[in-house]
């Protein structure tokens, strides 16, 4: 057995971690929305020094309800799936995340440009779930993120340029931020 993999994360406290931070989520809107949005200078700002410490708070706001609830189902699955493996590879696995996004984001969009929402972790979840069976070569880890692979693959091509008010960037910084953190928490290490 492998450092860690006795820490797993029971599933009902993977899923109380998950649909808290998502009801926390929903309550920061609430907020936003009742204050005139004033939660969203919160969020990052692209190529602006002074924006970088928002990586940190971006992907718990959103631009609106709409925004939100697209992020919901996929944030509460991949979340959950994440968080099963524990709760120090969830927390290293989502900073991961969060950081490659909000940096990916911060230095490739425009400026006077402000990145919110999860969709640049929830992006990370979905490459870590998918990948981090190949790079620990267990059978149960590669069916699952092959089925995940199967269900939220369409995902990935939000990496790519296409849709206006949507964050390729932080998308693309997601990705490889998943890719990152499965090779980092489950890759396999030489003897010695």
């Amino acid at each position: 057995m492998r450092r860690g993999d006795s820490a797993r994360m029971n599933p009902f406290a993977a899923g109380l971690l998950i649909v808290g931070l998502l009801a926390f989520m929903w309550l920061l809107e609430f907020y936003d929305q009742a204050t005139n949005n004033s939660l969203d200078r919160y969020g990052i700002h692209a190529r602006e020094v002074d924006g970088l410490p928002e990586i940190f708070s971006a992907p718990f706001l959103h631009h609106g309800f709409g925004h939100l609830e697209g992020n919901s189902l996929p944030f509460l699955v991949l979340g959950f799936l994440t968080a099963l493996g524990g709760f120090a590879r969830w927390l290293k696995a989502s900073l991961i995340c969060v950081i490659s996004s909000g940096l990916v984001a911060w230095f490739l969009t425009p400026p006077h440009t402000i990145v919110l929402g999860a969709s640049g972790l929830i992006m990370g979840w979905l490459t870590y779930v998918i990948t981090r069976g190949f790079f620990d070569h267990r059978p149960g880890r590669i069916l699952l993120g092959l089925v995940v692979l199967f269900f939220y693959g369409g995902l990935i091509w939000g990496v790519l340029p296409g849709h206006p008010g949507i964050s390729w960037q932080a998308h693309l910084g997601g990705a490889i931020g998943g890719v990152i953190a499965a090779r980092a928490l489950h890759g396999r290490r030489a003897a010695g």
